[in-house]
């Protein structure tokens, strides 16, 4: 999100420089090719992740469910921040004016600040989404086919994000008065005030990610209690045959004298028999071994899976809270102390590392599944068979 001025002045100080003489660019020309080459490098990462995941859901229908859908709506807010957002402020950052007019300028900040929080917002249902399907598979599964719900809180997600910073952007100068500025800056009116950084932080901010951790902390919890439940009710089945089951017949001992002739006859009849009933009990074991070993195996392979999605929610967190956490931080120090406690490339730093979530996240979400992997393959092959 754009929240800084490019130069470590007072806005006095700008507007006397501005009187006077244009505003010179702060980075030398080698570091301007520095920064395009890398920047330009995590536009086209992040623009080109995104288009593949809403590619994929035109090529395979397979993937129009609830949770993809949720990703989808990611992409599409990470798409505008890499192909409008990202790009206008590079010619900012190096230039050090803003010469487009104040009404691009408004759009920008509108998109810029709307599609960041419902980045972050998205992040959040899609946590909660793998929470249900892990904690309550039963109400998972009887929400999936409610596409109305699935709509609504996609839709949910853009007016919250806008609601958030859209009236004060587009309001703030009306409200509480117009603030001198320069034409050569487009940055919100409301850039001054802590308090209503304070707020807005809480909601785009510390709230999904208490929100994110939780539901981390709760599906571990619950693989835990299950995993250890497992393990005390059964063990993995062995091949062996059971203690009663395997022995073969009980031979009861009599004081009956038989002839040579009976007696090769009893025993010859003795083997068939017990040949017959061990036939018969190691069948009715297997069958049973067998059963007891799939559904073993479907509580194995269960856990296995739950615990690949606990484990790339824990990513998540970690992700979120590194990208989100420092300019959350910056902006806070910055309307303390009035922009002059720290340098102002902090602030663009900041800004970038905010903006390489959106590269980030086609890879951390729709890479890690199977069925997407699988699109991704089908798009990539046909493109070169195009070509």
């Amino acid at each position: 999100m754009t929240r800084l001025l490019l130069y470590n002045v007072s806005r006095l100080d700008v507007l006397n420089l501005n009187e006077t003489s244009d505003l010179d660019p702060q980075f030398s020309e080698g570091a301007k090719s520095v920064i395009m080459l890398l920047i330009s490098l995590l536009v086209m990462v992040t623009v080109f992740g995104n288009i593949l995941v809403m590619v994929a859901f035109i090529v395979d229908k397979n993937l129009r469910t609830q949770s993809n859908f949720f990703l989808l709506n990611l992409a599409i807010c990470d798409f505008c921040i890499g192909a409008f957002v990202a790009p206008l402020y590079v010619l900012y950052l190096l230039t050090g004016k803003w010469m487009l007019g104040k009404h691009i300028c408004k759009l920008w900040l509108i998109t810029d600040y709307s599609m960041s929080t419902a980045s972050a917002f998205n992040i959040v249902l899609i946590s909660y989404d793998r929470f249900l399907c892990v904690t309550k598979a039963l109400l998972y599964r009887s929400v999936q086919k409610r596409h109305g719900q699935t709509a609504l809180k996609m839709a949910s997600i853009w007016v919250a994000s806008f609601l958030l910073y859209s009236p004060a952007i587009l309001f703030w100068e009306s409200i509480f008065g117009k603030k001198e500025m320069v034409e050569s800056e487009c940055m919100p009116a409301f850039s001054d005030s802590w308090y209503f950084f304070l707020g807005t932080s809480i909601f785009d901010f510390l709230i999904p990610l208490i929100s994110i951790s939780y539901f981390n902390l709760s599906i571990y919890r619950n693989i835990s209690k299950r995993s250890k439940k497992k393990r005390q009710q059964s063990a993995p089945p062995s091949s062996a045959v059971g203690e009663n089951h395997g022995k073969p017949p009980y031979i009861i001992a009599t004081t009956l004298v038989l002839s040579t002739d009976h007696m090769k006859n009893f025993i010859l009849l003795r083997k068939k028999v017990k040949k017959s009933l061990s036939q018969r009990f190691q069948t009715k074991d297997t069958s049973q071994t067998d059963n007891v070993s799939n559904t073993y195996n479907k509580h194995v392979l269960q856990l296995s899976r739950d615990k690949k999605v606990a484990k790339s929610l824990t990513i998540l967190v970690c992700i979120f809270a590194m990208c989100w956490a420092p300019i959350t931080f910056l902006i806070s120090v910055r309307t303390a102390c009035r922009g002059y406690c720290i340098p102002s490339y902090w602030y663009d730093i900041t800004v970038w590392i905010l903006y390489t979530n959106s590269a980030i996240n086609p890879i951390l979400y729709p890479l890690c599944h199977k069925r997407f992997r699988k699109a991704f393959s089908i798009i990539l092959h046909l493109k070169k068979r195009n070509s």
